[in-house]
């Protein structure tokens, strides 16, 4: 049985045709701006209550953390339409979420510490805000970076 020749030109409309469809999905913001504001927000807020040392103050901060953070999921859930496959984002990917997280929680953390041992009021909510700024500001970067390293990779490569 003869398989059947596919003119050049047909398979290079096709490879074009595959290639758009990953950019489409690779340049899809998966991730939407509004989210990495709002956990920031969310976080420094619930920082702050637990902070206060006031049981009512502290249950209420962690309600409304619980709620909020749910419905952000639930938001980006319901928004998004594709799932980025591991192998997409690579180790590089990886690495780079990693990184961004240990040094958000090494600025918080150092911070915090930092400023407890100066005998700063609040350290644990003063510490956070610029942890939050670094998800207001970089969590889009990371995306953006993400996206450039999905769009990098060869199709069909498991490199």
């Amino acid at each position: 049985m003869d398989t059947p020749r596919i003119p050049a030109v047909d398979a290079e409309l096709a490879l074009a045709e595959v290639q758009a469809r990953r950019d489409q999905v690779v340049g899809a913001n998966l991730v939407p701006g509004w989210f990495w504001p709002s956990i920031g927000g969310l976080m420094l807020l619930f920082v702050a209550a637990v902070e206060s040392g006031r049981p009512a103050v502290v249950a209420t901060g962690t309600v409304a953390y619980v709620l909020g953070l749910g419905a952000l999921i639930i938001a980006m859930v319901r928004r998004s339409r594709v799932q980025v496959r591991t192998e997409l984002i690579g180790v590089r990917g990886g690495l780079a979420i990693a990184g961004f997280t240990l040094v958000l929680v090494g600025v918080g953390i150092g911070l915090g510490l930092a400023l407890d041992a100066a005998g700063a009021p609040a350290p644990a909510t003063i510490a956070c805000v610029p942890v939050a700024a670094g998800l207001a500001l970089g969590g889009p970067a990371l995306m953006a970076h993400l996206r450039r390293l999905m769009l990098s990779r060869p199709l069909g490569s498991v490199r």
